[in-house]
């Protein structure tokens, strides 16, 4: 445990992360960030939209057929392109908070995804939602581990005294 630790923190927290929305990945990465910072053995499962913030900027599409095509065109992929889930006022509302973040030296998504993989954050794809949304492993950021199923998650939440779904 991490000497700035509390006595009593946890020795491991595992969270779900199902959503790709900005103000939903971004207390995610808050909490696995400060989690594995205080030494706690940390694991984010990136799930259904919340896998799209994985896939690096540069890909402006991902699928693998004209149905997935068509959902990664309708919510784009990537940190860059992240959406606030109310209020986002055709992207001015994601513009705002970014501001506002920077303007109270807030890290903002990348920043944060960045100190995951520093610290050794288990950044763990769901393999179902990559098959189910046509996502290659080439597609996703650096730092990011294996694709893993829902059996791994699982067993992962069975160990940890926090267990989160963001």
């Amino acid at each position: 445990m991490a000497d700035n630790a509390p006595e009593d923190a946890p020795e491991s927290m595992t969270i779900v992360a199902w959503s790709g929305d900005l103000d939903k990945i971004w207390p995610a990465l808050i909490l696995g960030s400060t989690g594995a910072a205080y030494g706690m053995q940390t694991t984010i499962f990136f799930t259904f939209w919340g896998l799209f913030p994985l896939v690096r900027d540069d890909v402006k599409m991902t699928g693998d057929n004209a149905m997935t095509k068509a959902l990664s065109k309708m919510n784009p992929p990537g940190m860059d392109r992240m959406k606030l889930s109310k209020l986002n006022m055709g992207g001015r509302g994601s513009w705002m908070m970014r501001k506002l973040a920077k303007q109270h030296k807030v890290a903002d998504p990348k920043e944060l995804m960045e100190m995951c993989v520093e610290l050794g954050v288990n950044l763990w794809p769901c393999e179902m939602t990559m098959d189910l949304l046509g996502i290659r492993r080439d597609q996703l950021i650096d730092g990011v581990g294996d694709p893993v199923g829902a059996a791994t998650a699982l067993s992962e939440m069975n160990k940890s005294q926090v267990n989160l779904f963001i």
